[in-house]
């Protein structure tokens, strides 16, 4: 199993999920650590439950397959074996799921019967570029999920593969990498500048604010406000 050493104390993922996923992405960007194009997913996923408060976890990785039935039988063997390498994880988690279908999305893995055992093994969310259902049940489970599309069938959903770097949404994402999600998408946080990030979240946030109540006032020109950036960014 690839694992993370690193593991985070309860206080600051809970500062971490205190922030918008806009707001990690801009302290990522201040820290100049990677190129602007990467480490965050694109519009082939969406958010289904954007109200649904922040979610923080440690990815688990699976590849699945479901638009070709089996060569003999009726359908495959469920596996369950990858339920005992998630029991190993890092907690909190996410499961991250790679439809390797020529065309994802035919088939849907995570419903209602497995959101509801994802979340009993503590898992907060699931992220694939294929297909979920269910969706009224899962969201009275207060499970987020994060998918390519919806589909109402399980076709011949089958995991193929399990514990390796997967690639969704354009977002490379490996076990044990710490995922932040919301209604905006989903962000892999580096690890060892998470404390950094909430650091640089907060001042940035400040600044924001100071700029927001600058161009809602009565004292707002164009001169003014060059000043301010100037001043706070």
């Amino acid at each position: 199993m690839i694992m993370t050493v690193r593991l985070l104390s309860p206080d600051l993922l809970e500062q971490l999920r205190a922030l918008s996923t806009c707001a990690v992405a801009n302290a990522i960007e201040c820290l100049g650590i990677q190129l602007r194009t990467t480490g965050f997913s694109d519009s082939t996923i969406e958010c289904r439950f954007p109200r649904f408060p922040t979610v923080v976890g440690y990815a688990v990785t699976l590849r699945l397959h479901g638009a070709n039935p089996p060569m003999e039988g009726g359908s495959y063997v469920d596996r369950t074996d990858w339920w005992d390498e998630l029991a190993q994880s890092l907690a909190p988690r996410i499961v991250v799921i790679e439809d390797a279908d020529h065309h994802p999305g035919t088939a849907a893995f995570v419903g209602e019967t497995h959101a509801a055992i994802l979340q009993a093994m503590d898992c907060v969310a699931v992220v694939t570029n294929g297909a979920v259902r269910d969706l009224d049940q899962v969201e009275r489970l207060g499970f987020q999920m994060f998918s390519g599309t919806i589909s109402v069938s399980h076709a011949y959903a089958h995991v193929a593969n399990v514990d390796s770097t997967v690639r969704v949404a354009g977002l490379s994402i490996a076990p044990g990498d710490l995922l932040h999600g919301d209604r905006n998408g989903v962000v892999r946080i580096p690890i060892v500048e998470a404390a950094r990030i909430v650091e640089i979240s907060k001042k940035l946030r400040s600044c924001e604010k100071e700029i927001l109540r600058f161009c809602q006032s009565d004292r707002f020109s164009r001169e003014g406000l060059r000043k301010l950036l100037r001043e706070t960014v």
